[in-house]
């Protein structure tokens, strides 16, 4: 790395406050999630660990690839759905430790958690500095659907793997942002955000730069690698060719359809009194998270940036299937926060640790609430 000012580096000193913010703030969570859990009588580690996709990652951890479900629909829910970093990281953890694959997949979350913070610290410090850097990791980690960053789900992997890689997109490392893209491809379908991101930002400066080194070339190469890989390997196993993976997730009742089935689930909620403040709220967070977006437009946020949320907020909210995933699949679309987050680092200390205190509490007891509930499916 060449010698840049002070500012400029993701030092883990420099990042010290962001972080203990960010773990301060999940520690609440968990500790409403074990007070709530309790009154229940429910188990937080179940919840944590043991229930909906971490059983599926647990599952290909333990056995590998190629147990289904089959509905009594006859719809057919195959593993093959889940891509493979993080059983193979649950995997690892557990054949160097006494831990189960469960809790080796607790672990890494919660290790990916604060990888994710810190890389979110070190985009919104590079781009708006220190402070604006520190209220977008207590920011992130204090969303309603703030939990999940806290299971054993791979939301908190692929957020880390996207920060970091869109952060050496910005600082024009290309061979990192390659090899994180292509991680971060093999962690979710949504490694084709931070992969556009990489070519983005790589096609525009070799516009500007009228040249393209070898490193920025490798860099392109790479970020493909691991989502294709998997995807041509499942087609493989299931004789669907290149389709096979869309086959696979068709099963499961996902597709980009532009929107229309959520469209079409929001206008149900209109059909009770209770369901139209239900149906509102969809519509008033969907116009919330547009809102942020235009924000980041006219905060000029560097293209990559833009893209790669972009993208992550229309497979989030245009594809169809279970519409009570959508909240967590928005957790890897930071950016969203930066003009929140800037705003922040203009008021006092006080006045903002106070209002992010606020927001933690808020997110503490709404996860919760959720995960002993409906929780994140």
């Amino acid at each position: 790395m060449n010698d840049v000012d002070p500012h400029e580096r993701p030092a883990l000193r420099r990042a010290l406050p962001a972080l203990l913010g960010y773990a301060g703030v999940r520690a609440l969570g968990l500790l409403a999630l074990a007070l709530w859990s309790a009154a229940a009588g429910k188990s937080p580690h179940t919840l944590l660990t043991a229930r909906w996709d971490s059983l599926w990652y647990t599952r290909v951890a333990g056995q590998g690839y190629g147990w289904s479900v089959t509905l009594p629909d006859g719809s057919v829910h195959s593993n093959l759905a889940f891509f493979p970093l993080l059983p193979w990281l649950e995997r690892l953890v557990s054949a160097v430790g006494p831990l189960s694959y469960a809790d080796a997949g607790l672990v890494v979350g919660w290790l990916a958690s604060l990888a994710a913070a810190w890389g979110i610290f070190a985009v919104g410090d590079h781009l708006y500095g220190r402070r604006a850097g520190i209220c977008l990791a207590v920011l992130w980690g204090a969303l309603p659907v703030g939990i999940v960053a806290s299971m054993a789900y791979s939301e908190p992997l692929f957020t880390a793997l996207a920060a970091w890689g869109l952060y050496a997109v910005l600082r024009r490392h290309w061979v990192t942002a390659g090899l994180l893209a292509s991680l971060a491809g093999l962690t979710r379908p949504i490694g084709a955000a931070v992969v556009a991101a990489v070519w983005v930002a790589a096609v525009l400066w070799t516009v500007r730069a009228r040249r393209a080194s070898w490193r920025l070339v490798l860099g392109v190469l790479l970020a493909p690698v691991g989502a294709a890989a998997y995807v041509l390997w499942v087609g493989h196993r299931t004789g669907g060719g290149l389709f096979g993976y869309l086959d696979v997730q068709g099963q499961w009742g996902n597709g980009f359809d532009g929107g229309a089935a959520f469209a079409r689930f929001v206008a149900d909620k209109f059909t009770s009194p209770l369901g139209a403040l239900a149906g509102i709220g969809l519509i008033v967070g969907v116009a919330l998270v547009i809102r942020l977006y235009v924000a980041g437009v006219r905060q000029r946020q560097p293209v990559p940036l833009l893209v790669y949320t972009g993208i992550v907020v229309a497979l989030a909210l245009c594809a169809s299937g279970y519409f009570g995933s959508k909240p967590r699949l928005l957790l890897p679309a930071f950016p969203l926060l930066l003009p929140i987050a800037v705003g922040l680092a203009r008021w006092r200390t006080g006045r903002s640790a106070w209002l992010l205190g606020v927001l933690a509490l808020v997110s503490a007891v709404y996860g919760a609430f959720w995960l002993n509930g409906s929780g994140p499916p």
